[in-house]
């Protein structure tokens, strides 16, 4: 097996770092930015980060402070696996989730703490606002405009496979560091991604194992670290990841805590993406080419090339969806896709 020299990834370049010095000027940064950037110290004034700085256990505790009395969804990694939370060699999850509340889960964590033969605890993508009491009106950023689900994201050292998101991201370090590997959407041939209907949090990821990569397996994968660009996020420090951006997470402390930002620029009434890809799998991928051919002119013509004259010829109060989608025909139409898949 040919293997890449792991010192590859540590001279791969930095993500571009930019200042904020107030609310005003990270809204600027946001919405002009197409490419990753870091901004340093950020959220260095939140409790959360403050009681990191002491000790874990005291982010623990001032965590469990706000928590509310409710179960927390936690996967719980197999021993051995370096915290690398992914598929076994038959292709199932090498974790299992379970449902705790999260003193017993801090329990855990503590007590696995220092041990490197400990399970990886992982929480991920919890929301602030549903589980918490006050954590994200005394550590949060300003948002300006943006209609934002706030997360948090809490385990021991972790290892999260390269994957991308539809919304655009501002996840900001706040216990422990993190370490991301970004490479550019159009990288995703070069990542070997894995199932789309068997991944281990929703969104397809890639089988490329970047602490040990196999060229001989996955050779294009050199290519991709053409493109690539690495940041080790401190207690503070926050990471804007495009839209659809390919992302490689590692948890590299005993604790690790990271909050996040994520939001469209669509509204929310637009269906999802990833939703489409499916539906296409199921309805046009293994039609005849020359019918499947067919359906790649159709989709160019009312929806990739679309412009005025695709409904030119109808009046205008007959075009339905044709027209710019309103809250009321995307409506219409997600209820029109819902009887059609339930025949």
């Amino acid at each position: 097996m040919a293997e890449a020299d792991p010192s590859i990834f540590a001279m791969l370049p930095p993500v571009r770092e930019v200042e904020a010095a107030d609310a005003a000027a990270l809204d600027s940064l946001l919405r002009d930015a197409d490419t990753p950037f870091v901004v340093r110290g950020i959220a260095a004034h939140w409790p959360l980060v403050q009681a990191g700085r002491q000790s874990a256990q005291a982010a623990r505790d001032y965590l469990l402070a706000h928590a509310r009395d409710r179960a927390f969804s936690v996967s719980i990694g197999t021993n051995g696996n370096g915290g690398r939370l992914f598929y076994d060699d038959d292709m199932a999850m090498n974790f299992r989730m379970m449902k705790a509340g999260l003193p017993e889960i801090m329990a855990w964590i503590a007590e696995g703490e220092g041990r490197a033969e400990a399970p990886t605890v992982y929480l991920g993508s919890v929301d602030l606002h549903e589980y918490f009491d006050g954590l994200h009106a005394a550590n949060h950023l300003d948002m300006g405009a943006r209609d934002c689900l706030a997360s948090i994201w809490i385990g021991t050292p972790a290892r999260i496979a390269a994957h991308n998101d539809v919304p655009r991201n501002l996840a900001i370090a706040a216990v422990g560091q993190r370490r991301f590997t970004l490479f550019p959407r159009q990288q995703f041939r070069n990542l070997y991604l894995g199932p789309v209907d068997n991944t281990p949090a929703g969104r397809v990821v890639s089988m490329v194992d970047f602490h040990a990569p196999d060229l001989d397996r996955h050779p294009r994968f050199a290519e991709a670290l053409e493109s690539a660009q690495m940041v080790e996020l401190r207690p503070g420090d926050a990471l804007h990841i495009p839209s659809m951006w390919w992302h490689h997470v590692e948890g590299l402390d005993g604790f690790n805590v990271l909050v996040n930002y994520w939001w469209r620029e669509t509204p929310r009434w637009l269906g999802h993406p990833q939703d489409a890809l499916h539906h296409a799998l199921l309805a046009i991928r293994d039609l005849p080419p020359d019918e499947k051919a067919h359906w790649r002119d159709m989709f160019d013509h009312y929806v990739f090339d679309a412009d005025e004259a695709v409904a030119a010829h109808i009046p205008e109060t007959a075009r339905g969806v044709l027209s710019p989608l309103t809250p009321e025909t995307a409506g219409r139409l997600r209820a029109y896709l819902l009887r059609q898949l339930s025949r």
